[in-house]
């Protein structure tokens, strides 16, 4: 049974209200708080996600006790453990059969998160009941609008075979159509929420597959959440103690962004702003956000992707330069055609680590 909910809105106007509010507390983040980037399901919970709080120690560091989390670090190392909420192709574009070889549903293809596609009956577990009405959250670390697909593995699936596209049901049990966000974004707090009723006729184990689809660019988000219909209500098992881990999120991803004017004309000027990764563990991506005065636009950018709406900018990382070691620094260049002087020292360029 295919259910979908659709939630009502302006995609453009979201947008805009995101890139607005983004500035504002990038900046806090970057200063002070935890690192910033997209997001993952947390109930029931990503692999990636589970994983994170089954290793995380007080002291920031990721030691995995679960033992397919610490055979994915085996694998993958531990980076991935600190960007779980950054399982996604830039170049996705909502697909999902034909794009995502099988064998590597759960890290969606990036070679990055290789280790969570592990075949394995011992990750983390969330007990459900098949059918009833479920409260569903997936992580806001990083704002985007867009849509949810929520898939389901057949009757007969075996945690233990490498998971490919012939083991999951051809349609969605659960489609959501642009979700606000409740909470604190950039926070554990803040999450797109929706409830809706788990797949029926299901029992024993399966895994619940998520595609988050951005409407505001290509990135796609793709995840696995190992799941056991044996009439439970979203409990966790697998995890340290069963419970999950209280620690808070690592505050050790920082970057900054730091703007210089190569050259000017009548009409128009030449940027290039540096990233630099200023925090103590290495980071998958980054984006950058600023505004334009009033009356310019960007006639072009490289080594980044750019949205843009209004004034309102944000630069991505390219596929090629987001992966920056500590202490290691990037940059892209962009011009601008219109009437007015480029960025001074009031201007923000502020740097998220992704």
């Amino acid at each position: 049974m295919t259910r979908r909910l659709r939630l009502r809105g302006s995609h453009g106007l979201v947008l805009l209200a995101l890139l607005a509010a983004l500035p504002a507390f990038c900046l806090v983040l970057i200063t002070g708080g935890p690192a910033a980037a997209h997001g993952a399901p947390m109930a029931p919970g990503s692999r990636t996600f589970l994983c994170y709080k089954d290793g995380l120690t007080s002291t920031g560091e990721i030691k995995p006790k679960n033992a397919a989390c610490a055979a994915a670090a085996a694998q993958s190392g531990t980076t991935p453990f600190y960007n779980w909420f950054s399982v996604l192709r830039s170049d996705g574009a909502g697909r999902t059969r034909g794009f995502v070889p099988d064998g590597q549903l759960c890290s969606g293809g990036n070679t990055t998160f290789s280790g969570f596609d592990l075949a394995r009956n011992d990750w983390p577990l969330t007990h459900l009941t098949s059918g009833a009405s479920f409260d569903f959250s997936y992580n806001a670390w990083a704002a985007h609008p867009g849509w949810f697909y929520q898939y389901v593995t057949k009757d007969g699936f075996d945690p233990t075979k490498s998971l490919t596209w012939a083991d999951v049901e051809d349609t969605p049990f659960l489609s959501v159509d642009h979700p606000p966000v409740t909470g604190t974004v950039g926070t554990l707090d803040g999450a797109y929420k929706w409830t809706g009723n788990l797949p029926s006729g299901k029992s024993g184990r399966h895994i619940i597959y998520t595609v988050w689809q951005r409407s505001d660019s290509a990135e796609t988000f793709y995840s696995c959440s190992d799941v056991v219909f044996d009439g439970g209500s979203g409990e966790v098992t697998g995890v340290g103690d069963g419970t999950g881990s209280t620690d808070p999120p690592p505050s050790g991803s920082a970057c900054t962004a730091t703007y210089r004017t190569v050259s000017t004309w009548p009409g128009g000027y030449q940027s290039e702003v540096a990233v630099a990764n200023t925090g103590t563990v290495p980071m998958l991506g980054w984006m950058v956000h600023w505004s334009l005065a009033s009356g310019q636009s960007i006639a072009s950018l490289w080594n980044g992707r750019l949205t843009a709406v209004g004034t309102a900018m944000m630069a991505e990382n390219a596929d090629w330069n987001g992966s920056l070691a500590v202490g290691a620094s990037t940059a892209f260049g962009f011009v601008v055609n219109g009437t007015g002087s480029p960025p001074d020292a009031t201007t923000a360029f502020t740097c998220m680590p992704t």
